[in-house]
């Protein structure tokens, strides 16, 4: 019975105009797929909205929680009578504006304390800002050149609404003729987060051909002694168009993390191509007709490089089991992508080899010839001499290996979004202007559900925790709760009855208590806190929610964290958590895919350089100081999955040498010595792919970029000097059949 590659072989090399038809109507369709991808940001990519934590946010966010757009305005004088009054008349119409639940700033300030209308001159206005609040002024006017409005949305207002309403507070003051000397930004989190969703499409389109870039020159050098060495480029730009139809009609969005997965997919992917064209060049030199050659081809290496691409999407299936939603993304896309490229590789090269008639190149440049075989010969004298002497070169990096596992629970975890984007964003600059001047937004947000919050016993509770909390809790530095608001309506007590505390209710004006309780059955408690390191506020978390274990409220009262304090602890336990999960479940995976393969104890090879590999990617994040973000916290199982494919791929070549009767030791050489040489140049050609993620303005990508980059190194060296001396050792173990 033949197997499902003969099968594949006999049609492409019999039909291989249909083969390059069928190619080219899946590229068509991509290409529409296309058009569909849009991209995503926001909670939904921090946190699983069906889990504890995603249900808590959305009650909180729908219920109590409203952003805010702040408005800059800067100029030689804003306390100037006219510029002063076309600031009262611009928030005035951004107030009419659907989605706006209030304005304020210094004009209405102003007009407050002077009988509704704004004076005239400028001693005027100068006497009323020195009548206002010394606290109010340094918020909203730390200088007569810059003040801040500010615009409060409705509770529960959507992502695409915000977007929306800020494209027409753009259009508002485009057509409000400001004056030259004024200039009029919007800041706040709605703004930050569409300037990212810009930032992000322009950096895709930049990495994915900066990628291509350095791929074209990496093949041009690296690859020059083959016959249309350019091959594989056009193969990764086919996969990589076909990866972003099949996300497209799948509805898959693309996030933050998932731009870094295409030029990942376009280092993995070139892999694919180059393995498939050496290996249709090679066979081209045996065979006299190329039919024979793609044959050969499509049966041998097909099949190896199916089994190193499993692996490799073992690795980003791993990344299932992380919590963080954009990390599920990131494995999805990159699952999608290698298979896509393997595909489009073990299609496109034998059809396009048979099509133009392939022929090996007569290499003219002996220079560059005599260099190949000298780096041959090289890598199986180097192969041989570790066979020979194995223990010591396992024992030397896998010491290494033991301490890099150690320093890597000292790598310390980033989940700031701010710190992920470009440091000169305008929107981050923008960000960090407001918070100078208005002080941290940090809070933390505490949401109580009860069956009557108007119990006395209820309000009693609520008050006493906020006071603990602060009296106890250095970081905190004040509380605002709906029992403050009854405190301060009713001479600093909260009533003993039901009655007295609705009395008390009624007399809050609705905008205000909103704020704070939604109906009888739900409310918040917001503490106000310093900005602290991300341990310090890991710490501080940890400890309210042991008070809150030791002080629980009345019966029938439910308490829990939520709000952006739970949604960044949840994202640091995320990753914290996610990277060891990840990492311990693709190797769980890949070994027994292993076994499922090969049947036999040399199986588990491949992963003895990749946990050497692991283990020397958390020295290196601890030397160079990178941290643990979403991105980086893939590392573990993308590195599984990367460093799979080459120590396979040595194996495989291995057991092929083995099954024609070599012995152990020079089966290793002949192994290493056929196909070290492809396995680094697609190495070099990938590190190439991974260094445009080095271009990214992004922070996060930036050091992810680099990591990778490094990580691909690792993975050469534990193909070409681990795996011989694991294969030295296990091959004393086992005697092989004489066939495969």
């Amino acid at each position: 019975m033949k197997s499902p590659f003969s099968i594949l072989a006999d049609f492409i090399t019999s039909r291989p105009k249909i083969t390059a038809a069928i190619v080219i109507i899946w590229f068509i369709i991509s290409m529409y797929g296309m058009t569909l991808v849009y991209m995503k940001t926001g909670n939904d990519t921090y946190v699983d909205k069906n889990s504890k934590t995603g249900i808590n946010l959305d009650q909180y966010q729908e219920l109590f929680s409203s952003d805010a757009i702040m408005v800059i305005f800067e100029s030689d004088n804003v306390l100037d009578p006219e510029t002063l009054e076309y600031m009262d008349r611009l928030m005035a119409d951004f107030s009419n504006e659907g989605g706006v639940k209030e304005v304020s700033g210094i004009p209405e300030m102003i007009k407050n304390l002077n009988g509704g209308v704004l004076p005239r001159s400028q001693a005027e206005i100068n006497t009323i800002k020195n009548s206002l609040p010394e606290e109010t002024v340094n918020r909203y006017l730390p200088s007569n050149m810059m003040t801040i409005g500010v615009i409060q949305l409705e509770t529960g207002i959507s992502e695409e609404k915000q977007e929306s309403l800020l494209n027409s507070l753009d259009t508002i003051i485009d057509i409000s003729n400001p004056s030259p000397a004024l200039t009029i930004t919007l800041s706040g989190s709605p703004a930050f987060s569409q300037q990212m969703n810009e930032e992000m499409g322009t950096s895709t389109g930049v990495l994915i051909f900066a990628a291509m870039a350095l791929m074209i020159v990496a093949v041009a050098i690296l690859f020059s002694h083959v016959s249309y060495r350019f091959l594989p480029v056009g193969i990764v730009f086919t996969g990589l168009i076909n990866t972003f139809g099949v996300m497209g009609l799948a509805n898959i969005p693309i996030s933050m993390v998932v731009i870094a997965a295409f030029p990942v997919l376009i280092g993995i992917g070139i892999d694919y191509a180059i393995q498939f064209h050496s290996r249709i060049d090679e066979e081209s030199r045996r065979y006299d007709n190329i039919e024979s050659a793609a044959r050969k081809t499509i049966v041998s290496s097909g099949p190896a490089i199916l089994y190193a691409m499993i692996a490799t999407s073992l690795g980003f299936i791993a990344m299932y089991a992380a919590p963080i939603p954009m990390v599920v993304d990131f494995g999805l896309t990159c699952l999608i992508g290698v298979i896509c490229c393997y595909i489009s590789a073990l299609l496109t090269v034998p059809t396009f080899c048979i099509l133009f008639r392939y022929r090996p190149k007569e290499s003219t440049d002996k220079g560059l010839q005599a260099k190949i075989e000298a780096y041959d010969s090289f890598l199986g004298k180097i192969a041989l001499a570790i066979a020979r002497k194995p223990v010591i070169i396992l024992l030397a990096l896998g010491f290494v290996a033991v301490i890099g596992i150690q320093l890597d629970e000292r790598v310390p975890i980033s989940f700031d979004e701010e710190t992920f984007v470009p440091p000169d964003m305008p929107a981050v600059v923008d960000m960090n202007k407001v918070t100078r001047t208005m002080g941290s937004t940090d809070s933390m947000t505490v949401l109580v559900k009860a069956d009557n919050l108007y119990d006395p016993a209820v309000m009693r509770w609520i008050d006493e925790f906020s006071d603990y909390e602060v009296g106890l809790r250095g970081e905190l530095t004040g509380v605002s709760s709906i029992t403050t608001l009854i405190k301060q309506y009713n001479g600093g007590s909260i009533p003993d009855t039901q009655s007295g505390i609705k009395q008390i209710l009624e007399m809050i004006p609705d905008e205000t208590k909103q704020q704070y309780i939604n109906g009888k059955m739900n409310a918040v408690i917001e503490f106000n806190m310093k900005e602290i390191e991300p341990d310090v506020f890991h710490t501080l978390v940890y400890n309210v929610r042991k008070d809150l274990d030791w002080n629980y409220p009345p019966p029938g009262v439910e308490v829990t964290l939520t709000g952006q304090t739970d949604l960044n602890i949840s994202l640091m336990d995320g990753i914290r958590e996610g990277k060891t999960q990840t990492t311990i479940i693709g190797f769980i995976l890949i070994f027994a895919w292993l076994i499922l393969i090969y049947r036999r104890i040399s199986a588990i090879s491949p992963l003895i350089p990749i946990i050497m590999i692991v283990g020397w990617n958390g020295a290196i994040m601890y030397g160079f100081g990178i941290d643990y973000s979403p991105m980086t916290a893939v590392l573990g199982s993308m590195t599984i999955g990367i460093a799979s494919e080459y120590t396979i791929l040595i194996m495989e070549r291995y057991l092929e040498e083995r099954s024609f009767g070599k012995n152990r030791i020079e089966a290793i050489r002949i192994g290493v010595q056929k196909i070290g040489t492809a396995i680094t140049v697609s190495g070099l050609t990938t590190v190439f792919g991974f260094s445009a993620l080095l271009l990214s303005s992004f922070n996060i990508i930036k050091n992810f970029g680099m990591v990778t980059v490094i990580t691909v190194g690792f993975s050469l060296i534990g193909a070409i000097v681990v795996m011989p001396a694991v294969l030295s050792i296990m091959g004393r173990f086992e005697k092989m059949p004489s066939e495969r």
